[in-house]
């Protein structure tokens, strides 16, 4: 079994209801829910929440909700893994046995089925493999980053990268923070999804944007009326 987790939380403080805000037309969570479903790499489609606004919502757009997630996992310290090994735990008390466990963020309105469909792919047949996570490229070598100070004045990170090309330095890549396709054990086993038995899926940067300000929703989209355009 091949399961899919969306965690959506209702209490967003930075957007309110950030989860169901309209975004292009649709509750925000909606576009991660078809995201997955038409990968078609899911026998099931998981919306783990608290607020039950989200879970009308998350149901009209295909999804299941099968419990309205604990108080104690939904507060702005829980972690997404302890959120996921929540709803393993709860399918296989129901007699459920998934073998492969996503969790897709709500928030993830860029993302495209067929990443989740060879993120998928990619886990299942490399059987060395842990996780498979989506990950972006910085766009600046992160090794030329420079501090400042209250004074407003700036020294480097790393003085020794500063006379270097950029073509010199090595690549460096950040989680883009849209999907985390990982083995049922590994989740239960709590094995860090940062790691060398971990597969970084990349992503283009015009598809990769944080939404946790004003600024960062209108920019998200913006790209996200590009791709409807090209659809």
């Amino acid at each position: 079994m091949r399961l899919g987790i969306i965690p959506a939380r209702g209490g967003s403080k930075r957007i309110p209801r950030k989860n169901i805000k309209d975004f292009n037309g649709k509750p925000m969570i909606g576009w991660s829910i078809e995201a997955a479903l038409e990968s078609c790499s899911f026998d099931q489609v998981w919306v783990s929440t608290d607020d039950t606004e989200i879970a009308a919502v998350a149901e009209k757009f295909g999804a299941k909700v099968p419990f309205i997630r604990p108080a104690e996992l939904a507060d702005d310290h829980t972690g997404t893994s302890a959120v996921v090994r929540h709803a393993i735990d709860w399918a296989l008390q129901h007699q459920l046995k998934p073998e492969f466990v996503a969790c897709i963020y709500a928030t993830a309105p860029l993302l495209q089925p067929l990443m989740l469909k060879e993120a998928m792919l990619q886990l299942q047949q490399d059987l060395t493999l842990d996780y498979v996570f989506s990950g972006c490229r910085f766009s600046f070598p992160i090794q030329r980053a420079l501090y400042r100070t209250e004074q407003g004045r700036v020294q480097a990170v790393d003085p020794s990268s500063i006379p270097k090309r950029s073509q010199d330095l090595p690549e460096t890549f950040h989680d883009a923070g849209q999907f985390y396709c990982g083995r049922t054990q590994s989740w239960l086993d709590a094995k860090p999804v940062f790691s060398p038995s971990s597969y970084l899926y990349e992503l283009p940067q015009h598809l990769v944007q944080d939404i946790d300000t004003a600024e960062d929703w209108l920019r998200a989209e913006l790209l996200h009326q590009l791709l409807l355009r090209q659809a």
